[in-house]
């Protein structure tokens, strides 16, 4: 074990980069403390528990489609499928998860069997079982499909605890405010106005402690993977799996699996059964991420722990309700079916929105991985590494924006949320224009085009990978984008939602989130098919898109929410 701790130090870029991210994250941890004392009680001990849970999720998210297709050889294409399928099972079962709590208006009940589920679903994904017939592995018999359904029943167990914990613990966070505002209504309308306007930067707190379990988590993974390579004469390379199936799959050694294969072993001179080295390096390879799963599970019950000791502080939906008794008239039922129309067309509105913000946005998992393990330099950094780029900047861009935003208000021009939204889809965009000129200016074919060259005929064409300032340019206006809509999105939300239908409101936004999930497989299809900057273009016309159909709502959204 001790292998293990000293082989960060021995990568020297994971190592750097993994001090330099904990010594940015640590003071802005503090500040966001400080700045919690100004919220309601809970809102801290519901973010720890809440960070918890993403940290092993993130494990996951960084993961996953580079390990379906490391573990079974599958293509890009079919990989990014059962990943866009559990992504909306995630999204999609929060709305089961959100009417589930609000008919037993037990809400902590309800987070807390999330949590025991999701943990089951990771100690299922931490087992390393393979398929071996003849030394082959992933060769479409004996077992091969069995194990796919095993991992695959995991994920499911992981999307539906996700959905009764996901959706549910947002709606407490809703009501904490909820509470908090009626509060300061005692005191008069200054008072209830200040406990307004600390919504959204309650919202935004909440969402930053999400990130701080997932600017670390990625780094897991690798780490396991590289030592377990390293106990077993190995050395990690992100193109050997694929080389490695390939020659499983048809017997014959190419110039670039050989070349490849000489840098991955630490003593080349003891390969001498080339099956036997590709069977043995797919199964070492991915049995070292399934250990990371196991931090996962472990993550799930800090979380429960967390929420178990604090729940008592959360709100009690059904003691609330259960107190209140109250006769309206029928014209005041009409007029209050109005209101609630009005906000859930409202709803509707926005959520129509973020489907394809979360198309976009999701990529980071699907065709922005592929693109960072196929177009970028891993020589050092491995791909999933990247993914802790966007909870890194959510954690240091968070105060900045929100400074910005409060300054404006300040001064009597306050940024509405809608108004937020829409621009939140323009700078989205900018990521994906930014990709576009970059894979046009550096010619870049089609994946599978880019991936069938050898080292030379890479050079001839004057083709080179790029180098890891791309990846954080990218990650830069994504993670931007990301904190003008999905934190915001969540509190606007909340503000719309009628009160007796909070879960299910919070479940709505999730339920968009799962049907933009859902189709974010076609990234990689696209990706591999077309020369890589159409594929970033059609991204960037369904940001603006977006963005222009937004902003031709505002002044109406602005109204429903005032």
């Amino acid at each position: 074990m001790s292998e293990f701790f000293t082989n960060l130090w021995q990568n020297h870029t994971t190592g750097v980069i993994f001090c330099a991210i904990l010594i940015v994250v640590i003071p802005f941890l503090v500040f966001y403390l400080r700045k919690a004392k100004e919220h309601p009680k809970g809102l801290v001990a519901a973010a720890l528990s809440n960070m918890g849970e993403r940290f092993g999720y993130y494990i996951m998210n960084a993961i996953l489609l580079l390990f379906i297709v490391s573990k079974f050889g599958l293509d890009d294409g079919t990989a990014g499928l059962i990943y866009s399928v559990f992504y909306f099972g995630i999204y999609v079962l929060s709305l089961v998860g959100g009417i589930i709590a609000d008919r037993t208006q037990n809400y902590n009940r309800t987070i807390q069997w999330g949590l025991i589920i999701m943990a089951i679903g990771y100690v299922a994904l931490a087992i390393p079982l393979f398929s071996k017939v003849d030394g082959l592995i992933a060769n479409g018999n004996g077992t091969w499909w069995a194990i796919l359904i095993f991992t695959c029943f995991a994920l499911l167990c992981i999307a539906f605890g996700n959905g009764l914990f996901k959706g549910n613990l947002q709606a407490l966070v809703g009501q904490m405010y909820d509470n908090f505002e009626a509060e300061a209504a005692k005191k008069g309308p200054e008072a209830l106005a200040e406990a307004k306007d600390k919504r959204d930067s309650g919202f935004q707190i909440f969402y930053v402690f999400i990130n701080i379990g997932g600017v670390i988590a990625p780094f897991v993974a690798p780490v396991l993977r590289t030592w377990w390579l390293k106990v077993h004469n190995f050395i990690y390379n992100a193109d050997m799996p694929a080389l490695c199936h390939q020659y499983l799959a048809d017997g014959q050694a190419t110039q670039k699996f050989t070349e490849t294969m000489g840098n991955s072993v630490i003593d080349p001179a003891a390969v001498t059964d080339l099956t036997q080295f590709s069977s043995d390096y797919i199964e070492v390879y991915n049995t070292g991420i399934h250990y990371a799963f196991i931090a996962s599970m472990l993550a799930m019950f800090i979380s429960l722990i967390i929420f178990f000791v604090n729940k008592k502080g959360f709100p009690q939906p059904a003691k609330k309700e259960a107190a209140q008794v109250v006769e309206y008239t029928p014209e005041e039922k009409a007029s209050m079916a109005k209101e609630i129309k009005q906000r859930m067309y409202a709803l509707f509105a926005v959520l129509g929105i973020a489907v394809f913000f979360w198309l976009s946005f999701h990529q980071n998992g699907q065709s922005l991985s592929v693109f960072a393990r196929d177009f970028v330099n891993s020589d050092q950094i491995a791909p999933e590494i990247w993914q802790a780029l966007n909870p890194l900047f959510v954690i240091v861009l968070t105060p900045l924006v929100m400074l910005i935003f409060a300054a404006l208000a300040r001064k009597g021009k306050p940024v509405s949320t809608p108004r937020k939204i829409a621009l939140g889809m323009g700078i989205a965009g900018c990521a994906y224009l930014f990709l576009m000129i970059f894979s046009i200016v550096s010619n870049y074919p089609s994946g599978d085009e880019f991936r069938a060259m050898d080292f030379a005929t890479m050079a001839a064409a004057g083709l080179a990978k790029a180098a890891p300032w791309v990846m954080i340019v990218t990650y830069f206006f994504l993670t931007v984008a990301e904190l003008f809509i999905s934190p915001l999105g969540l509190s606007f939300v909340s503000k719309v939602a009628p009160r007796h239908m909070v879960g299910l409101c919070q479940g709505l936004w999730l339920g968009a989130t799962a049907i933009g999930n859902l189709f974010i497989f076609v990234g990689p299809i696209m990706l591999n098919a077309w020369p890589i900057w159409q594929c970033w273009g059609v991204f960037l016309a369904v940001c603006l898109v977006s963005m222009c159909v937004m902003f031709g709502m505002v002044k109406w959204l602005e109204r429903v929410t005032q």
